[in-house]
């Protein structure tokens, strides 16, 4: 008798598939899920092939419990390029799935939207007097809120979310007086509804030449969109969608953080009646299942989202948008380490649609695709509308007091724009009230007892705080060394920042955006709709606020400090620096108002800054470039970071010197390979563990590929592996 074999990945952490039998009435789907028992516990697979062969004997082999799907859960295209980013990343391919579907997907959840439940009056419900039920006042409520129709779960407990509420239902409920009833969701058609909104502005030249491109080709296709800031790429985007969705087709946008969102939104839903889908870390589980659901089942003809939005499957999918298609948080920097923007490309490819990569300042990758004719290269050269570029200026603080970071000039020129009805951005990339506390008698300095770093000190909240392992503790008031009371706040954070501006300015309202002041949901659009109203005059900001937000008020923005990032062992440091300059002088002046762009520092002389502020971006590229061609980096060779970190740091160094060992042993190993380190990691020591890492140098994709898949294996096999935690990132973004 022959037997029908599942093989099935499951979410643990282990290179290989598992087989089970299949049982004659319970047929499963290759893509679909599968309950499996794996141990002691039953957990959620999916299967990735059907066979009757099997390297263990039938009698060993466990059958499946349940079938959860009877069709894929992804169509082919996006399943192929599930299973070539777990092997192109080196990630588990069951990992690799488990993180592509929701978190109620992988609970077991149907996947189909959920049924809607409903409370409806009884007959008896109705002739019941609500006067009768003076002792029961919750009940009465109950009846009369239902006497005027059927309500569902959530909307009857919109009312009053209590227990006493959640008891009356119970109770009018075993009283016969209301039953619940089922409904399943209905699927509503949005193509035949489509229409644009709103009046479209004028386009220029470039931007018309521009769509005119990617629209003679529906088929695969990259296009680098190399707009400088204010030149009106979303409304190009806007026009690339419109003959996209009037076909019926749906649209996948990709924005880096969930804090461009909002803007984005609202630029699409006032030029098209399509619904509209968001998919961002700030979601709960039921919201991020709807959005898939919505996606896969044609509710949607837009989904607009951060680098997880791209594993959302589509019933029609016509084109693909990278928006600032630069920056670092499209790399995921655990798990599955994939890179949104490559994978994005990869999918369009497979998917057979166009795809366009947006940004002011292209990474540096992006640039060398489109200067060697692997993408295409439109540009838009000129900002949309009246704006004129901003005015760049350096101040040099070199001997001059800084109050909480701000020059006397730089004040100055504040209160020049403040007093004529402007708004004013200050950037500067550190929250908290102060990047480290230190004793003034002695010199000590608070450090994580688990880091090797400095706690940063948060005022508003009372407390220290490491931002590499999260640790807190209260504000302490002696010295731990010397045991002096003369504690003193060491450098500049947002906090204080805006503390001394309130008493700098107290005419002014400022507002500080960073991560610890938009925890909570919805306060980052509440703070942008106030900023859009003129309620604030100061902005302060980290990278939140640094792209994508249009305030056209603002003309007046300044870096506080750049020097930090003028100095760093990175060797992407002088792009991300530049990217950034551009990204922040890019919010200065976007309206008919003439913007300022100051940049304070210490070494105004500096090539970098020079060639930034009279050549811009487009030189400093060029330039960087021949560098990295000269240096063999990135995009001229191709990087794997091993990561390597234990309690013990011998350990781990022995660790990565038998890696070492194991890639120069490798047949595909020769003279163009180079393989760097073990060296201990920029932050040496993170949550009390030490850690260590190698670098793998290869100018050949291909080349490198072959050489992990030749080397993980042989790496698992190490005694020290089970012992230490490692890590591959290829193709890292941070090496830190």
């Amino acid at each position: 008798m022959t037997h029908l074999i599942a093989r099935v990945a499951l979410p643990v952490p282990l290179d290989k598939n598992f087989d089970y039998l299949i049982k004659p009435n319970m047929p499963p789907v290759i893509g679909g899920r599968v309950l499996v028992p794996f141990g002691r516990q039953r957990l959620v697979g999916i299967v990735v092939a059907i066979g009757h062969d099997s390297d263990f004997p039938i009698q060993q082999l466990k059958p499946i419990q349940q079938v959860l799907d009877n069709q894929p859960l992804w169509q082919p295209a996006l399943f192929g390029l599930l299973k070539w980013a777990s092997s192109y990343y080196q990630y588990p391919l069951g990992d690799a799935l488990a993180n592509a579907m929701p978190a109620l997907l992988r609970k077991g959840r149907e996947a189909s939207a959920a049924t809607l439940k409903y409370w409806q009056l009884t007959d008896a419900g109705r002739e019941q007097p609500l006067n009768g039920l003076k002792r029961a006042p919750k009940q009465a409520q109950i009846l009369n809120l239902l006497r005027s129709g059927p309500l569902s779960h959530d909307s009857l407990l919109t009312h009053d979310v209590s227990s006493t509420t959640l008891k009356a239902v119970k109770a009018v409920m075993q009283k016969g007086w209301i039953t619940e009833q089922q409904q399943q969701p209905k699927q509503l058609q949005w193509q035949p509804q489509f229409a644009i909104t709103e009046q479209k502005p004028r386009l220029n030249e470039e931007q018309a030449l521009a769509i005119a491109t990617v629209n003679s080709n529906p088929d695969f296709g990259c296009y680098l969109l190399d707009g400088v800031t204010g030149s009106g790429k979303t409304e190009v985007y806007l026009n690339l969608l419109e003959p996209i969705l009037a076909a019926g087709k749906q649209a996948l946008i990709l924005v880096p953080e969930i804090g461009l969102t909002p803007q984005t939104i609202n630029r699409f839903k006032r030029r098209f009646n399509v619904p509209l889908e968001t998919v961002h870390s700030g979601l709960n589980d039921s919201e991020r299942m709807t959005a898939w659901l919505a996606g896969r089942d044609n509710q949607a003809g837009i989904i607009i989202g951060t680098r997880s939005a791209l594993f959302t499957p589509f019933a029609n999918l016509g084109i693909i948008i990278v928006d600032e298609e630069h920056d670092a948080s499209y790399k995921q920097q655990d798990s599955l380490r994939y890179h949104a923007r490559d994978l994005a490309v990869m999918r369009a490819n497979k998917e057979n649609i166009p795809i366009v990569l947006g940004s002011a300042t292209p990474a540096l990758e992006t640039l060398h695709n489109a200067q060697t004719g692997k993408y295409h290269y439109l540009t838009l050269s000129k900002r949309a509308g009246n704006a004129s570029a901003a005015r760049h200026g350096v101040i040099d603080v070199k001997g001059l007091y800084l109050n909480a970071g701000l020059s006397a000039p730089l004040i100055a020129e504040m209160r020049k724009h403040l007093n004529a009805g402007n708004q004013v951005m200050l950037f500067l990339n550190r929250r908290g009230f102060s990047p480290a506390m230190m004793c003034h008698e002695c010199g000590w300095i608070a450090e994580c007892d688990r880091c090797d770093a400095y706690y940063t000190l948060h005022q508003q909240s009372g407390e220290l705080r490491c931002h590499h392992c999260a640790t807190q503790r209260p504000i302490m008031h002696q010295c731990l060394q010397c045991g002096s009371t003369q504690l003193l706040p060491v450098g500049v954070g947002t906090e204080q920042l805006e503390a001394q501006l309130a008493e700098l300015f107290p005419e002014f309202k400022t507002v500080r955006i960073d991560r610890d002041s938009t925890r909570r949901k919805g306060s980052l659009e509440n703070y942008l709709e106030a900023i859009k109203n003129n309620e604030y005059q100061i902005l302060i900001g980290t990278q939140m606020l640094a792209k994508g937000h249009h305030f056209p008020n603002v003309t007046l923005v300044a870096l506080i400090d750049v020097d930090s990032a003028l100095f760093s062992n990175d060797f992407r440091a002088s792009e991300r620096l530049a990217q950034l300059f551009i990204q922040v002088a890019g919010r200065a002046g976007r309206a008919s108002k003439p913007g300022s762009v100051l940049l304070q520092t210490h070494h105004p002389e500096h090539q970098l800054l020079q060639s930034l502020l009279h050549k811009g971006y487009g030189v400093f590229s060029k330039a960087a470039l021949t560098e990295r061609r000269q240096a063999l980096l990135p995009p001229f060779t191709h990087l794997v970071l091993l990561r390597a970190e234990a309690n013990d740091s011998d350990l781990v160094c022995q660790f990565l010197q038998q890696i070492r060992a194991i890639f120069e042993a490798s047949p595909v190993y020769d003279q163009d390979c180079c393989v760097l380190g073990p060296n201990p990691a920029p932050l040496a020591r993170r949550a009390g563990r030490f850690r260590w890492q190698l670098i793998l140098q290869i100018p050949n994709r291909n080349k490198l590929q072959q050489m992990l898949s030749i080397a993980k294996p042989a790496i698992q096999l190490l005694p020290l592996a089970k012992k230490i935690r490692w890590s591959i990132d290829v193709e890292p973004q941070d090496l830190t």
